[in-house]
């Protein structure tokens, strides 16, 4: 398609897409690129920019710029039908008014059926009978895809057969080529819908460069005992749960270590009131009078040690883990809310789409009926089976486009709230690492001071002299210095 030429049907002022090309009815664009998706890129008088495809008609490869096709100079199409062109080559017309509904193509909000067929209807009287065209037509299904860009909205019926090989023309009854390519393309599990791997051998990674948590956990797998499915995102949670618990031990060992201290504390000041000894003289009995008071300052070192990890360790630990519940919780519920919300959705979708395969039936018996035998109720029956059909196709439309909000909903939070769990994460292991780094300071600073209180200790029992000890003493207590002698007679 690249490289083709093609006309506008309708104008496009170009402001539905971020880089939209505007043009009028009738301007020839050249087309760039041609997207499944429905939305298409080209060049218009130096222009560049993307426009829907459904408002352009392909022009024949060997018919020139300025040239139209002939059969609409010699026999104009009926003012309601417009011609399209397939990616093989081969025309057909869509009927832009079904039932009294509005064209779709004309820029209506919801998709409404569209009459197709590969015969090229004629202005004049005598226009193919219903029954011949439904016997050459291709399917209106409503034109639904799974795979459509959200940016665009006014998808048709003819677009999806746009995309459907136009060489084996369907009875209105079989099932419509978007639903078998939905099925070769995508892999329903669990009610979630994946890209099939025959269609799409390799996924582009969200974060190439980093085992992040958003890419990997989105299938389900069984549980360790085999009793039902876990959810990726509970995997997810389990992690960080097992991530609270360690916070909770965590803070029970530093409330354990904190007790430690101050008990160890109490019983050091405890101890240095003891009387005991405090007979001692001397400069022996200094350094017990020291050693004693150096029990009294250690005692006051551990206090502020504890006083310090329960204010700069524990207390931090406590209310980082709090808000980590109170975010553990929160992300559990809105997720598990979006999948059910899926689940309900994807349960809406087939129940539509089987309530359209119904209604198709019943179209296709009375079309049956009609070439049988004609008659006005026969007419009757067959108009209020396609309005039946018509309804019943709408409704898938609607619930196939909540399930794809539902699910693109789910999936942007998924990725969201993943790599918040990630952020939160790393964030709960550097704040273990800080706190337990500020843990080890804190105590090698009490070691230092322990070691400042038995400094002077040290420096007395060096001084201890008991020659000196002796010397003070007699010269305090002394109480003579005559010695007694023998009595001579």
């Amino acid at each position: 398609m690249s490289g083709a030429y093609c006309k506008s049907l309708y104008p496009f002022s170009g402001e539905q897409h971020q880089q939209g090309l505007s043009f009028e009815a009738g301007d020839i664009i050249k087309v760039v690129q041609a997207l499944p998706g429905g939305w298409w890129e080209g060049e218009r008088d130096g222009d560049r920019g993307w426009f829907p495809s459904s408002y352009v008609q392909v022009l024949e490869k060997t018919a020139s710029l300025s040239q139209l096709p002939v059969e609409d100079l010699k026999d104009p199409l009926p003012p309601q039908w417009r011609c399209y062109m397939s990616p093989q080559g081969r025309r057909y017309y869509v009927n832009t008014t079904n039932n009294g509904f509005p064209s779709c193509v004309a820029g209506c909000s919801s998709a409404r059926s569209c009459e197709t067929t590969w015969e090229r209807p004629s202005s004049t009287p005598g226009t193919p009978k219903m029954s011949l065209r439904h016997k050459n037509s291709l399917p209106a299904v409503n034109g639904f895809h799974s795979g459509g860009s959200p940016l665009h909205h006014v998808e048709h019926a003819h677009n999806s057969l746009v995309r459907k090989s136009s060489t084996e023309p369907q009875s209105p009854g079989s099932t419509s080529p978007t639903r078998k390519q939905n099925k070769e393309t995508t892999v329903t599990i669990n009610c979630v819908t994946f890209p099939s791997l025959a269609c799409m051998p390799e996924q582009q990674l969200l974060k190439p460069s980093e085992w992040s948590y958003c890419d990997y956990f989105w299938g389900d797998k069984r549980d360790t005992q085999g009793n039902g499915c876990i959810t990726g995102f509970e995997v997810l949670l389990q992690k960080q749960l097992k991530g609270k618990q360690m916070q909770k031990e965590m803070a029970e060992f530093i409330r354990e270590r904190i007790k430690i201290e101050e008990e160890y504390a109490k019983n050091l000041s405890k101890l240095s009131q003891i009387p005991l000894a405090s007979q001692e003289e001397g400069t022996l009995g200094e350094a017990w009078a020291q050693l004693k008071k150096s029990l009294a300052d250690e005692a006051e070192v551990h206090l502020k040690f504890s006083s310090k990890l329960q204010s700069e360790v524990e207390k931090p630990f406590l209310t980082f883990r709090e808000n980590f519940k109170k975010d553990m919780k929160r992300f559990d519920h809105h997720i598990a809310d979006l999948r059910k919300q899926l689940v309900g959705r994807y349960a809406s979708v087939e129940k539509a789409r089987k309530a359209l395969a119904d209604r198709q039936k019943e179209l296709e018996l009375k079309t049956q009926q009609l070439e049988i035998k004609l008659s006005n109720k026969i007419e009757e029956d067959i108009k209020k089976a396609r309005r039946k059909s018509t309804q019943a196709g709408d409704d898938l439309m609607r619930c196939v486009d909540l399930y794809n909000q539902s699910q693109s909903k789910w999936f942007e939070e998924m990725v969201t709230t993943s790599l918040e769990l990630e952020r939160l994460e790393v964030e709960r292991v550097e704040m273990i690492r800080q706190h337990l780094c500020q843990y080890t300071t804190l105590r090698h600073e009490t070691d230092m001071f322990n070691q400042s209180t038995m400094e002077p200790v040290d420096k007395l029992l060096q001084c201890v002299d008991p020659c000196k000890d002796r010397e003070l003493w007699v010269r305090e207590n002394k109480t003579g210095e005559i010695r007694p002698v023998d009595v001579e007679i």
